[in-house]
């Protein structure tokens, strides 16, 4: 069994087709889904999701790049989603220095991943964190408002290096389809250095589809690609990959397997 760890099904480019893709995503050994909100309304939805299907998970909060133009008020009305049953997680959360070159803006972004951090703290609740080209900002804030609860850098695109001030805060690492592509050197040295007992696997779909399904809209069915390649570099079956990431999953968002 496998568990997608970080999945859009509240996407526009999926939702309309959601049944099929959950069953597609069965078929090829998907039993678990995290469907995760980056606004209101995705957040919302996300929860509306977990609600009608028995295998998904909502994930509820606001992406770096979402938090400009927001009031308070729906900032406060967004995280009241959290005290629903099928919420496990604060997320996607974080920075993203891609987009944003004014630092006043980079600022409003740190401001916001710091008090997502603070409220699942306070609930009890582990993060998906969304970080790109943003790693020193990103670390600096993760161990000065330390996860109290774990949580997971989400499609992790830092370096090996790096990788042990991530494992010394008790947050575990989430791998997709970036791991399988061809040119994908760092990816590919993560997978095989991270330990198998802090990995997760995830598509980020409709986003990020695998080797070699590039350019095609993504979709959980695709999350075997990834576990296969880390197999691969791993030197160990699939299987026990599906097996070890599924559980890993399971325990960091509380979810009986």
């Amino acid at each position: 069994m496998m568990f997608d760890s970080h999945c859009h099904l509240n996407d526009d480019a999926l939702y309309p087709r959601i049944d099929e893709v959950i069953v597609d995503a069965k078929k090829t050994g998907v039993a678990k889904f995290l469907v995760v909100g980056y606004n209101k309304a995705s957040s919302e939805l996300a929860v509306k999701i977990a609600e009608k299907y028995e295998e998904c998970y909502a994930a509820i909060g606001f992406h770096p790049c979402d938090i400009f133009d927001i009031s308070e008020e729906e900032f406060q009305e967004t995280l009241k989603l959290a005290s629903h049953k099928k919420v496990v997680a604060i997320g996607e959360i974080g920075l993203d220095y891609h987009w944003e070159k004014e630092q006043a803006r980079r600022d409003l972004q740190k401001e916001y991943f710091i008090r997502q951090i603070e409220f699942a703290n306070e609930h009890h609740l582990p993060i998906t964190i969304h970080n790109r080209e943003s790693n020193e900002d990103c670390l600096k804030i993760l161990k000065e408002h330390k996860p109290l609860h774990g949580g997971v850098m989400h499609c992790y695109s830092g370096s090996v290096e790096m990788l042990k001030d991530i494992l010394d805060l008790g947050l575990m690492i989430s791998l997709g389809g970036p791991v399988t592509f061809t040119n994908a050197k760092t990816p590919k040295e993560v997978a095989e250095a991270v330990p198998l007992e802090k990995l997760l696997i995830e598509t980020d779909c409709p986003y990020l589809t695998p080797h070699p399904h590039r350019g095609e809209k993504n979709e959980p069915k695709y999350i075997c690609l990834v576990s296969e390649e880390i197999a691969r570099l791993k030197d160990i079956s699939k299987k026990h990959v599906d097996q070890v990431t599924y559980e890993n999953t399971c325990r960091l968002f509380n979810i009986d397997e």
